[in-house]
């Protein structure tokens, strides 16, 4: 599904930006002391997808459609500042971002989950499984290694710390969300590009990055965006940091599914690969040759059969 391109003199809204017309019901949420916009279709088990940066729920649009007629209950959440959700003055830590996601599964009336997070939303979904084990059915994480494992290679691989080089520059203030929002943030759509493979660099839609440029011009989205970033950079030698660090020891105890791009030039693949040692689970690796950071946009029929019939196997350690 290709949106349409916003006019670009109309200054973006929650409304007219993030609430995209298509199969899906668009409702708020309360969790955690704030109020999450998630977009759903379907009946069944609940999927919880979980967005990265510089995207939102829209990003797993394929998804949703894929998931509903496959028989689950699928849910795109926007995360905590980013979307329609609520732009808090803080809360930007993995443990509290950890907590809305599974505050959002117990507000949907569900007693559990399965959590689909791709990039930033990887890394929270590997602290809500660890955290908060019992709300979480299954875990699939997409182009993000297990915290632990990211936070080693960030500190100890100069290749992935090159690769990582838009996280380091977020460190700076005031700087990075006005690159972000500059010339209707045309630098989200170069991101995008940049990152993907050669089949969404050479094929993708205009029209689909500039609903991801409007989205990040809504006022404060670049900031809380960033967020995130800055404390899991910040606090690397804090004691909450060390804190979060030693509570990731704790191992995640449900069937995971990870899956990556053999061309992401964000997150290596050597960075990623490893994280089952994290995993007291049926753990499986799934490497998508010729696609990079966004493999559910690049070849959403090959991502969504593949989540699908992991979500659907009953021994999934095969």
């Amino acid at each position: 599904m290709t949106a349409s391109a916003p006019d670009p003199s109309t200054p973006p809204t929650t409304a007219t930006a993030v609430r995209l017309d298509g199969p899906w019901t668009h409702r708020d949420v309360a969790a955690n002391g704030a109020r999450f916009h998630v977009a759903e279709l379907g009946d069944g088990p609940l999927v919880l997808l979980l967005h990265g940066f510089p995207q939102f729920w829209w990003t797993w649009r394929h998804q949703l459609t894929a998931l509903a007629d496959a028989g689950y209950r699928a849910v795109a959440m926007d995360l905590r500042g980013v979307g329609g959700s609520d732009r808090t003055p803080r809360g930007y830590d993995p443990a509290n971002l950890a907590l809305d996601v599974t505050g959002v599964i117990r507000s949907l009336g569900e007693p559990d989950a399965a959590l689909v997070g791709h990039d930033l939303g990887g890394y929270l979904a590997w602290t809500a499984a660890a955290m908060r084990p019992k709300l979480v059915r299954r875990l699939a994480v997409v182009s993000m290694p297990h915290p632990r494992r990211w936070r080693s290679a960030m500190l100890s691989d100069l290749g992935q710390t090159r690769a990582s080089s838009h996280i380091w520059g977020f460190q700076r203030p005031f700087v990075p969300e006005r690159q972000l929002v500059a010339d209707d943030g045309a630098l989200v759509g170069r991101l995008i590009r940049d990152w993907s493979g050669p089949r969404l660099r050479e094929d993708g839609s205009e029209d689909d990055l500039a609903v991801y440029r409007r989205a990040m011009c809504i006022p404060s989205t670049a900031h809380c965006s960033i967020e995130p970033y800055r404390w899991m950079m910040r606090s690397m030698a804090r004691p909450d940091g060390l804190q979060f660090n030693r509570r990731m020891k704790m191992p995640v105890r449900v069937p995971t599914l990870h899956m990556h791009g053999s061309l992401d030039p964000v997150m290596r693949t050597r960075s990623a690969a490893g994280s089952g040692e994290f995993v007291e689970a049926p753990y499986r690796w799934r490497l998508f040759d010729g696609l990079g950071h966004f493999p559910h946009e690049e070849d959403p029929v090959a991502f969504s059969s593949e989540l699908i019939g992991w979500l659907k196997d009953p021994e999934p350690d095969r």
